[in-house]
């Protein structure tokens, strides 16, 4: 037999996928009865405003080898004869340790890497400073409902990580072959089962927080140790080999292998670490503000006339612009179609805001972050390694002061933000706990609001109505990335530490739900090589 891969098949909005086996078979100049099985690799919506939407099919099917193919396809649609078999990561041959492997932090990198070691029988003993997921659900509606922070249960610490308050998004630029493994353990979680073929899979919040769960239940049966309000707070390293660490400021626990996946908001770790002579490295991120658009504004410039078709789910949308007078870039990011705004703070004191939707996208607003690249020349001296941290918590501590220091946002009019001139009231937002009218130069440094008063109009050229009465600018984003980097060696190790295997968003290395289970996956796959 041979099996085939074929993108560019397409059906339009109303065909029905039952279609696809007629369409493969006409391409292919074969009868309907040649092809032994069909199965749906990936569909993507192609909508490009004035030309009618339609539903671009990568598919894998399986045929006689001794049916003659046409050397050339037609109408753009391509073929190529691939293996088949699922790609799964590699288990190495272990040695009997004598202390369990710590893995500190229960995002992505944390969870995946757990579940690597459990399938080898690794002893793990998986560490979280934030709460259960049950207990860290009711925190932060408390917090979003009556502005009460609890510092060690919110949107950034707890079980699942910063990602597990967000759309759930699973899109990724990395190319590794486990990709498509990880989406698999995330629908045996209960992840729905589109995320193995939709082009930009996400599986939204309400559906996350079951799926992190169910993770959570998986380990222990495998054999995990999971505890939560349990903080790495110290290293004890000899000779430049961990020795132990210290959980809680107060209990010490030999541990010779220590997987680091501390997320990229713990700022009391990233100086622990430093001082204990972990070697890191300033690297750039990009920050700006949150803008929001009712969600049927932003169907209607992406879709057109089409934009009411019950088969188009809610329009997404990515920008860039090049601003050469800065010599700046300023694009969306984390865009979440009938979303909402949230305040996502963890320490006292500070605003942040980030992007959430549920599995439905059925909200009434848009929302998408505008953020502007931020240089390591922009706020470190020397490249001081830690420097990031004290600038990006600058800015959140002044949105802190202008929003209230009650934990509402600052917040302005859109085209009142791109006239410089201060919004005496703004209209509804999704935001909570509230927003307060102010205007938003006053937190952010000059470079990013100049950038983005620019890109903003970039941005409406190439999607006109971006810049809406009723559309709503919402501050301060700075965690777009890690301001900084774990330098790490060849085998996945600390730079200066053996032992630490550093990975996720909070190594630098990673970003995003698919890229942090991944690279976390790769730091287990090191442990395990290190210890065969």
């Amino acid at each position: 037999m041979k099996v085939l891969r074929l993108s560019g098949i397409k059906l339009a909005l109303g065909e029905s996928e039952e279609q696809l086996i007629t369409k493969v078979a006409s391409a292919l100049e074969i009868a309907r009865s040649d092809v032994q099985s069909l199965e749906v690799i990936k569909k993507a919506i192609d909508a490009r405003r004035n030309k009618p939407p339609h539903i671009v099919y990568v598919i894998k099917i399986i045929v006689s080898a001794v049916i003659t193919l046409p050397a050339e396809l037609k109408n753009g649609i391509k073929m190529q004869e691939i293996a088949d078999k699922a790609a799964m990561p590699r288990l190495a041959a272990i040695s009997v340790l004598q202390f369990p492997v710590v893995v500190a932090g229960s995002g992505p990198a944390g969870l995946f890497a757990s579940y690597i070691l459990a399938q080898r029988n690794v002893p793990v003993l998986l560490l979280e400073r934030g709460a259960s997921l049950e207990k860290r659900t009711n925190d932060v509606q408390k917090f979003w409902e009556q502005g009460i922070l609890n510092p060690f249960s919110n949107v950034l610490f707890g079980e699942g990580g910063a990602g597990t308050f967000s759309d759930g998004k699973l899109t990724s630029r990395s190319k590794n072959h486990y990709s498509a493994w990880v989406k698999k353990i995330l629908v045996e979680m209960g992840a729905p089962e589109e995320i193995l073929t939709d082009a930009k899979p996400h599986i939204g919040t309400d559906r996350l927080w079951q799926v992190v769960i169910n993770l959570r239940n998986k380990l222990n049966e495998m054999g995990c140790t999971i505890r939560f309000a349990a903080q790495v707070t110290d290293f004890i390293i000899r000779q430049q080999q961990l020795a132990a660490i210290v959980v809680n400021g107060q209990e010490e626990i030999k541990a010779e292998h220590l997987i680091l996946a501390i997320g990229q908001n713990a700022d009391d770790t990233y100086e622990q670490l430093s001082s204990r002579g972990v070697k890191m490295e300033a690297k750039p991120f990009a920050m700006g503000l949150r803008v929001e658009h009712q969600q049927k504004l932003i169907n209607s410039i992406q879709y057109g006339k089409w934009s009411k078709h019950p088969q188009l789910p809610p329009a997404e949308y990515f920008v860039t612009a090049a601003i050469k007078s800065l010599n700046r870039s300023v694009y969306t990011f984390c865009m979440c179609p009938g979303g909402s705004v949230i305040g996502c703070s963890a320490f006292p004191g500070y605003v942040l805001t980030n992007g959430m939707s549920n599995c439905r996208r059925n909200g009434e607003f848009a929302n998408s972050a505008v953020v502007v690249n931020v240089r390591v020349n922009d706020f470190a001296v020397d490249g001081q390694p830690l420097a990031g941290l004290d600038f990006r918590r600058k800015w959140e501590k002044q949105a802190f002061t202008l929003g209230g220091s009650n934990y509402h946002a600052p917040a302005q009019r859109l085209a009142d933000f791109l006239e410089n001139k201060k919004s005496d009231a703004v209209g509804r937002t999704s935001f909570r706990p509230g927003v307060t009218a102010c205007s938003l130069r006053e937190v952010l440094p000059a470079f990013v609001a100049d950038a983005l008063r620019l890109g903003i109009h970039e941005f409406n050229r190439k999607m006109p109505g971006f810049i809406a009465a009723d559309a709503h600018l919402i501050g301060v984003e700075a965690r777009t990335s890690s301001p900084l980097r774990i330098c790490r060696k060849n085998d996945g190790q600390s730079d200066t530490v053996n032992g630490i295997y550093p990975c996720g968003e909070g190594s630098g290395y990673a970003g995003g739900i698919i890229s942090s289970a991944l690279d976390g996956i790769k730091a287990a796959e090191h442990l395990l090589a290190s210890l065969s």
